[in-house]
This record gives C-alpha cells, structure tokens and sequence, in this order.
C-alpha cells in the first residue's frame, strides 16, 4: 500500500526503542524477574518464558549479569515488588484497535496512566475484550526487503515456520506459533538467516490505514504509553505512514 511500508513502521518503531534503552532494560529486567518467579527456575534452559525474556534481553544488548541478577530475584523468597500482569483495551485516534500489555505492582495508578495517555490523544479505553479478539499471539521474524523470498520460505519452513508474508515494500515476516517460536529462530540463525527484528506479538489479521493528523496523534499515543513504566508492550492494527514518524 503506497505511503504505508512494513520495514519502514518496523525501522522507526526499533530506532524510537534504541533511544529509550535505558527504559526498555528496566522493563526488560521486570519480565525477566516475573518469568522466573511464574517459572519458578532462574534457569532459561528450563524456564520457556524466562528464555524468552532472556532472548529480548540478549537483543537489548544487557549485561549477562544483570538479567542472572533479575532472574534470582525473581526465585527469591519474596523478594522485592510483587508484579502482576493486565491487559488493557481501548481504541486510539481514527478508531484504531489497542492493546497495552502492562505488569504492576498497583493497578489503580497503572489504569489511571493508561487511560490519561489514551485521552489526552482522543482515545478511549475499552472494556475486556473488546478489541483483543481481533488479534492473534504470533511468533514474528522480520527481514528487510531484498531477501530472497523463495531462499527464504524453504527455509523457514523446513526450521517449523507456520507461513511467511511477503508486503508490497518487500519486506518478509516469517510466522510460528508462539511456543515455536526460539526454535524457529534458532534453526534460521543457524542456516544464515539472522532477522532484522524478532518478537512475539499480538497480530491484526485486518489493518486499518490512518493519515495526517490521525496518525500523528497516534503516534504520540504510542509513545505516551511505551514511555509508562507498567507498560511492557503496545500493539495496534494500524497501518502508519512514514512521515508520521517525523
């Protein structure tokens, strides 16, 4: 879709993290921590989801012994915040689906954050469920446009990949199921194919274009959120053009 480039969205909304480092390893270090204690092992080798966290955390370029500290943090005997996790719904400027993954250790402040952010940029939040059932937990692999395709398919597919989707801008996402997902993308790693950007996220099977004004205030919206500290991932089913992220 002209004006609206998968690589480019995937571009800016990794070079907006990098500025935020500092805040992505706390949050980062606030997964890891409550992966270990809902895991009950400090260990990523037997813990799926710390392994996880781990992976993000290897990709945030953290310390080994920073993200071994969250993890025994998390085994404690009770050490330290007591985080639980909320989803919270709503819809952003144009109508846009949103939904903002949370972990807390107070629920009134966090709901009270979340719902300034989505005002303040004409959005409201939603009741459960109501915009989560359009989306789907996916494993994601990204790569840039110029990869070769066919190469591509046949090797993901062979690693345990679900499908692969090509965009209009050439850029490729390879698909798993969220509990394939490592394996997926350590057997591409390990053929060769090391993706520009890796997660797992919650995907929007129908995107909704947003222009001008809508996506600039949408994109404001986002950033309010990602800047929270009780918020650990936002996902939308927009589709924003480049020069919003200006």
């Amino acid at each position: 879709m002209a004006g609206h480039s998968k690589w480019a969205n995937t571009k800016h909304r990794k070079a907006r993290q990098d500025t935020k480092r500092g805040k992505i390893w706390t949050k980062i270090i606030r997964e890891i921590t409550v992966a270990a204690r809902v895991g009950k092992s400090a260990d990523p080798a037997t813990n799926p989801r710390l392994r996880l966290a781990w992976d993000k955390a290897l990709g945030a370029n953290m310390m080994k012994d920073t993200m071994e500290r969250a993890a025994k943090r998390g085994v404690g005997a009770g050490d330290g915040e007591d985080y639980v996790e909320i989803l919270h719904e709503g819809y952003g400027p144009g109508g846009v689906a949103v939904l903002v993954y949370c972990m807390t250790d107070n629920h009134t402040r966090t709901v009270a954050d979340v719902r300034h952010a989505f005002s303040k940029m004409g959005g409201n939040l939603g009741t459960d469920g109501s915009v989560s059932y359009l989306f789907k937990k996916e494993g994601l692999l990204f790569y840039p446009p110029e990869t070769p395709e066919d190469v591509l398919i046949e090797a993901a597919l062979s690693a345990g990949a679900d499908d692969v989707r090509s965009h209009d801008d050439g850029a490729i996402e390879v698909i798993t199921a969220p509990d394939a997902y490592m394996a997926v993308k350590e057997a591409l790693i390990a053929a060769g194919w090391v993706p520009e950007a890796s997660e797992i996220a919650m995907h929007a099977a129908l995107n909704v274009p947003v222009e001008g004004e809508v996506a600039e205030k949408l994109v404001k919206m986002i950033d309010l959120l990602e800047d929270l500290d009780d918020v650990q991932a936002v996902f939308h089913n927009a589709e924003i053009p480049e020069e919003a992220y200006v």
